[in-house]
């Protein structure tokens, strides 16, 4: 009896030692991500577009250093940016079917190519051979984001644009339900 006392006592110990471990690690006592994840939905309709992503900061460096012309650049920072549709969409011109796939961005001078691609990575791991579709949409100037930013606005019961901002360039996607 006494030997499984002591047993019974190493185990409390033990579980005792293992959760204050995880309260520590819940709690926060882990590092923040230098770039944040973020996350935004939009109903349109009766469709909802789902977005989840890494937020870099600019910290004083270019943007054109950090997303350089001609480059695929996997739209945001840490795992690839996830896109999700509950419904059937159009993304610009193209017919996009209900699911969730990954978002990747080609700055090619005064436009940014959206692509749509269907492998879940970490966001470095682009396969062209996985794109779904590429949209070209007018790269434009405006207020200042020192933080990528995705948004929505000129929503209606039809549509909304999906908006990219970082650094004074911003670009508008526009989606549609069908």
């Amino acid at each position: 009896m006494k030997k499984l006392f002591r047993i019974a006592l190493i185990s409390l110990a033990a579980m005792t030692a293992a959760n204050s471990i995880a309260f520590a690690q819940a709690r926060g006592d882990k590092k923040a991500r230098p770039s944040p994840n973020a996350a935004i939905s939009q109903t349109i309709g009766t469709t909802e577009v789902s977005v989840t992503y890494g937020r870099p900061g600019l910290k004083g460096r270019k943007l054109e250093d950090m997303v350089p012309a001609g480059k695929v650049w996997r739209t945001g920072a840490n795992e690839s940016t996830a896109i999700t549709f509950s419904g059937d969409v159009m993304v610009g011109d193209a017919a996009i079917p209900a699911g969730t796939y990954s978002l990747y961005t080609l700055p090619e001078g005064n436009s940014l190519t959206i692509i749509i691609n269907s492998k879940m990575s970490w966001g470095t791991q682009y396969d062209e051979s996985q794109d779904v579709a590429r949209i070209s949409v007018p790269l434009k100037e405006g207020p200042e984001y020192e933080w990528f930013t995705i948004d929505f606005d000129t929503l209606s019961n039809e549509r909304a644009h999906l908006n990219l901002r970082w650094g004074v360039k911003w670009a508008a996607v526009p989606i549609t339900v069908k």
